[in-house]
């Protein structure tokens, strides 16, 4: 008998807020994370624009001493795992700290230190280079660095799945507890990529939009008119908990978490199949590991990155998998706001999802304009919207052909 798992914390830092509660207000009011980039100076750059954290101070939030030892990803995942643990009331000990596990995951891990330390060693010599070059770089530094300040001593990775990151730990992680390796999991997804030779590469490769107007315009899912997506930064985590482990210690409980489907195109290293087949995939088993049928899902917060493939697969596999069904279900794209947070994207979007349980209201996707006569559906045009579905369903697809699907349920005892 599988273990019932329910979500006790959420945390955050986005685009467009730097706690859940600012990110999800933002998200409501159709608020736009996306501005000129500050990082660099991107002045050379085909997109000179991205998403943000704004104001991200981590020598005032954790400290010179820790600060510096961090790359920004990780930064963003410690203080997201803060907040997370703080709202899920979870004290870390001798009597819990075996049974508490840890999967965050990042799709390119500490590329901005890679970056830096590659200066340092052509301009100064080897001997220069940073004594925590390595545990910077690497993507489960975040997860490793994250044991270390709560004591947590159970089941510990890194996942790197490129755009399904987040996903796939999130799903990792639930079946960690449903299998009884851990009572209770910490996980999500933290990306730090804006810096010059990614956005170069996603530029060269066709992947960035070259919208040449307003950039809070610029990300725009499923409109006819959509060229590409806008890069983004971030973090955010959950946790996750056996049901005994929440009533247990008495928990509140803001969700249950109930299924979970992963699977890959086999078809191409950077564009999804264009039929959705893996997507399709995805869904349908996300579906059977929760037990429900197509009707059951109320909303869908999309992968709708704003290219052209993805977001007509997507649309398609949607139809595939939920038939007449899909035009009944309200979908939104929220990276229309925050951008596209990479290996981030997928536990801010179920932490979304969380709070559309929670809230009984859906955000939008904005700048939607021109409908796109391929992609037909209900995509929540530009304003939020009340809604009280009983399931949430996540998806998230990543370079490489990754497909993760998530489904998040309104907790009945």
């Amino acid at each position: 008998m599988h273990k019932r798992v329910v979500v006790t914390g959420l945390g955050c830092i986005s685009p467009v807020g730097s706690t859940t509660q600012a990110t999800w207000q933002a998200l409501l009011a159709g608020e736009s994370g996306i501005a000129p980039i500050t990082l660099f100076d991107a002045s050379l750059h085909k997109t000179k624009f991205a998403g943000e954290v704004k104001g991200f101070d981590a020598v005032a939030l954790l400290g010179m001493r820790e600060a510096r030892k961090m790359d920004r990803f990780t930064q963003l995942a410690v203080v997201a795992t803060d907040e997370a643990l703080q709202d899920s009331g979870l004290k870390i000990d001798e009597s819990n700290r075996d049974r508490v596990g840890i999967v965050i995951g990042s799709g390119i891990g500490g590329i901005g230190t890679i970056m830096q330390e590659l200066d340092a060693y052509r301009e100064r010599g080897p001997d220069r280079v940073s004594p925590f070059l390595i545990p910077m770089m690497i993507t489960d530094g975040a997860a490793g660095v994250i044991a270390i300040r709560t004591g947590a001593r159970g089941p510990n990775m890194s996942i790197s799945t490129a755009c399904a990151t987040g996903t796939n730990t999130l799903g990792e992680a639930f079946e960690m507890i449903r299998r009884g390796a851990a009572d209770i999991m910490i996980a999500g997804g933290a990306e730090a990529t804006i810096v010059p030779v990614v956005m170069a590469g996603l530029n060269v490769m066709g992947a960035l939009t070259t919208f040449s107007g307003d950039p809070k315009r610029a990300c725009r899912p499923f409109d006819l008119n959509r060229n590409g997506f806008v890069l983004s930064e971030g973090a955010a985590v959950l946790v996750l908990e056996s049901l005994e482990s929440a009533q247990t210690r008495g928990a509140k409980i803001i969700c249950e978490f109930s299924g979970y489907g992963t699977s890959d195109d086999a078809h191409h290293i950077s564009a999804p199949v264009e039929n959705g087949a893996g997507a399709i995939l995805s869904m349908q088993a996300a579906l059977d590991n929760a037990g429900l049928s197509v009707r059951d899902i109320g909303y869908i917060n999309a992968h709708g990155t704003s290219t052209q493939l993805n977001d007509k697969g997507e649309t398609m596999a949607i139809k595939s998998v939920f038939g007449e069904h899909a035009y009944n279900i309200p979908i939104s794209s929220t990276k229309s706001m925050t951008g596209h947070l990479l290996g981030a994207a997928g536990s801010l979007e179920a932490l979304v999802c969380a709070k559309v349980l929670t809230d009984n209201i859906i955000p939008p996707t904005i700048n939607y304009e021109t409908p796109d006569p391929i992609c037909d559906l209900d995509y929540v045009p530009n304003q939020a919207r009340a809604g009280q579905p009983r399931h949430a369903l996540s998806n998230s697809f990543g370079f490489g052909g990754h497909n993760a699907t998530v489904i998040l349920s309104r907790f009945e005892a």
